[in-house]
Parts: C-alpha cells; structure tokens; sequence
C-alpha cells in the first residue's frame, strides 16, 4: 500500500485541526487589541473577512462540458474569465463567496436543451479570473457587484438571473440598479452584513470596540451603509422581477429564515424549501435543477 496521499478521513482531520489551531490563534490575538489597540483589531478583522474560503464544496465542477472562454474588463482593473453555453435568450449563473462558475455548473445542460444562452463568470480573485484590487486570495462583494454590472453590459439583457449564497447579494443589486431580466431565482441568499459583523465578532473573539470600527471600514470601502445590502427591504417594494427562492432548512452557512423572510417580504417572491441538502450540494440536486429550470421556463410561457 502506497501512502504517499493520506486517506481521506486522515486529511479531514488534519485539517479541521489546522482550522481550529488558525481559528485559536486569531481569538488569542484578537482579544487582545480588542483590548488595547482595537483600531489595529478592525483592521486585521477587515483583511479576514476580505480572505477567501478555500474549502473543496466551493471549487466543485458541475459543468458538463468546456464552454466558450472569453475575458471582461473590470471597474478597478484587471479581468474577468467569463463561459458560455449554447445560444438563446441568456440566463445567467452567478456564484457565491469563495466560489466559483463551475458550482453552478449543473443547470448549464437543461438550460441550453431548452433553448437559452448560458452566461457564467468568476469575481475577482475567484476561480479563473485575475486578483481583484486586494491582491491574491482576497475579494469584496463591490467587486462582485461590479464584475457583474461589467459582463451583464458585454452580454445584454437576461431571461433569468440564477444566483447563490453572497451572489444573490450582488445579483439582486445589479437587477436592482437596472439590470432587466425575466426572471431571478436566489440559491441559499445570505443574511444581513450588519448581522453578519456580530457573528463574525463572535467567532472571532472581539467585542464592539473592534466591531464598530470594522463596520465603519467596510461602509467607507463601499461608500454606502452596510443596510443598502440587506435583501428583504431590497425588493419589498415591488420593483424586482418574479422571485423564485430555493433554500435548505439545515443550511448551516446561511439561515433558512433567510430566504423565508425574503420570500414573504418581495410581492410575488416563491419559496421552495429543501431539506438535508445543505448550502452546496443543493447546487447539485437533480431535484432543485429541475426545478429552477421549470421556473426559467415558466417566465418565458407567461410573457
């Protein structure tokens, strides 16, 4: 027997206990410029929270081919790998933080079969695409924001927006500021970034001296407060599109509640409820695939 690759369950292990070393080591460090320096806290807070996951769920390749490669400048410079699929009205696909356009490869297949253009990008710092302004392994949801304003303008108008996790996030603003599409469909929307500081500060060991600062940071870098993001009031007033939310009850990264507050607070909005799939596999359920699929489908028979 060959040992030069630790079975799999050895390499779980070594690297929960890596996580939870790392995650120790920032408490310990943490607590104290929480104490004594919190300006210098915010500021290491504001570099973690910028760091990319790289955990193995987010880099899963669902394509079912190589589609057609091109590239998309961006605001702050640099560019973005961009994939199409077959031709037709377009929908496109939009992941999550860390992620990456092959998550969301599995709705490529049925949605090209019904006759659509299949438009799929990576942010900056994320799968293929050049760092964004941070550096390597570092991004921002304004980037996100900007790389999908940059090749929703190269590609035009969308049958249906597909979005996951913090990509519902920048999907939602992009329709919001006028992106015009049939259709948005939100996969596992994440919560509130006020809310999300304090559990952040949680984790983390730090307490409001650091937290307040970091929010401050983070609505100077996005020249705007942090509540300009919170999805519910975002489309409580009827302006987006028909609404199709698909979320997990034991989602463990985001809050089913979520997607069931949204679902209630946006006119026409539709929540389809899964359970046992978590915050990536539902990615890949044939179940929910379909499902989406029908509901693309389903805005093009009521135009």
């Amino acid at each position: 027997m060959s040992f030069a690759h630790p079975p799999v369950t050895t390499r779980s292990r070594r690297a929960r206990l890596a996580s939870a070393t790392r995650l120790l080591t920032l408490r310990t460090r943490f607590g104290v410029l929480d104490r004594v320096a919190p300006r210098r806290g915010a500021a290491l807070a504001m570099d973690v929270w910028c760091t990319l996951p790289g955990n193995a769920g987010r880099r899963r390749d669902l394509r079912p081919h190589a589609g057609e490669v091109s590239h998309v400048p961006v605001l702050r410079g640099g560019q973005v790998v961009v994939e199409t699929w077959g031709e037709g009205p377009t929908v496109y696909l939009v992941h999550g933080w860390g992620g990456w356009r092959g998550q969301l490869g599995a709705f490529v297949e049925p949605l090209v079969a019904t006759g659509h253009r299949v438009v799929a990008f990576d942010a900056p710092g994320h799968g293929d695409s050049e760092p964004g302004s941070m550096g390597p392994g570092q991004g921002n949801l304004m980037e996100m924001i900007e790389s999908f304003t940059a090749v929703a303008d190269r590609f035009g108008p969308a049958e249906a927006v597909i979005a996951h996790s913090l990509g519902c996030t920048s999907a939602s603003m992009v329709v919001h500021q006028g992106l015009e599409t049939q259709r948005l469909v939100l996969i596992a929307p994440n919560h509130d970034f006020v809310e999300i500081t304090y559990d952040f500060a949680a984790l983390l060991g730090f307490g409001e001296r650091t937290r307040v600062p970091l929010q401050q940071d983070m609505e100077d870098f996005c020249e705007r407060p942090l509540s300009d993001f919170d999805l519910v009031p975002l489309g409580s007033d009827g302006s987006m599109p028909p609404t199709f939310v698909v979320h997990d009850r034991r989602d463990k990264e985001t809050p089913y509640e979520v997607g069931s507050r949204i679902a209630q607070a946006w006119p026409g909005a539709v929540l389809h409820s899964t359970e046992g799939l978590g915050h990536q596999r539902i990615l890949a359920d044939a179940g929910v695939v379909a499902e989406i699929v029908a509901q693309v489908g389903e805005g093009v028979r009521a135009r």
